[in-house]
């Protein structure tokens, strides 16, 4: 009887084991979170898939599928690594960003917010593409040196001035950190996820592409269409009107990220 009841402790578990299943669950929610809508969730699906044909082999004793799964369960590791470097990187930089930072932000930056704005509603006017990437909590020094280094204040007169068709620097991005101009003509990296709207060129592949690595707000207008669009946190806001431009780049400049998460695009 004392045996049976022993057993039975396993189904009344105490606070400690409570709390740890709250933790864990919640690692858990957070991890699905950062791999929704990445290759890593479709990669996810497919390490179940073998998982599950690792242990049916088991079962049904099928040695050969067996060796070959435990080779590549060996190896596995180290190849996610490499395949899914954009993932972690994104991932740990999500999880680096600290809310209470972003809460104790003073109300500074209307002035270059409200510059930038001009400047792209200009550029939209005149339909000439642009694209301008605003630094968040994490930093965008890699991309800084694949561009020229500009370290000027934020001005319309002198983005409209780089983006003029033609300019040797016309067609990279823009990099804005502390209110300034770091660089411009800079390198973004460009999404992996399928873009299917065609009408969305490199500069939003590239926008896309950013905003899934870093918290950056990128701003990208459309030479095309004269479109203004906004990706922030992997997701791209297409024709982005004045008064919701305006709240957007307050609250980049101000360093609150307010990300909408209805889905990868939204109108």
């Amino acid at each position: 009887m004392r045996g049976i009841l022993d057993q039975l402790r396993f189904f009344a578990p105490g606070w400690k084991d409570l709390f740890e299943i709250l933790v864990v669950a919640f690692l858990i929610y957070r991890a699905l979170l950062l791999l929704q809508r990445t290759r890593a969730m479709q990669m996810l699906v497919g390490a179940f898939f073998l998982v599950g044909a690792y242990f049916l082999a088991r079962v049904l004793d099928l040695v050969l599928i067996r060796y070959l799964l435990e080779n590549l369960f060996q190896y596995g590791a180290i190849a996610a690594l490499v395949v899914f470097q954009p993932e972690l990187r994104s991932a740990l930089a999500r999880l680096g960003r600290s809310p209470l930072v972003r809460y104790l932000r003073t109300m500074e930056g209307k002035g270059e917010a409200d510059e930038l704005l001009r400047a792209v509603l200009e550029l939209a006017r005149m339909k000439r593409g642009a694209i301008v990437a605003i630094q968040g909590e994490v930093g965008l020094d890699e991309y800084v040196e694949t561009g020229s280094r500009v370290d000027a204040p934020l001005s319309a007169e002198l983005l409209k001035t780089i983006f003029t068709p033609y300019t040797p620097l016309h067609d990279g991005a823009v990099i804005i950190s502390g209110g300034r101009i770091v660089a411009a003509g800079a390198i973004l990296p460009l999404t992996q996820l399928p873009v299917h709207d065609k009408s969305l060129g490199t500069r939003h592949r590239a926008a896309l592409g950013l905003s899934e690595e870093t918290d950056a707000t990128v701003i990208v207008v459309s030479e095309e269409t004269s479109r203004i669009s906004v990706a922030r946190g992997g997701r791209l806001e297409v024709g982005v009107e004045e008064a919701r431009l305006r709240e957007i780049l307050q609250e980049a400049f101000q360093g609150r990220l307010g990300i909408r998460r209805q889905g990868m695009f939204s109108r």
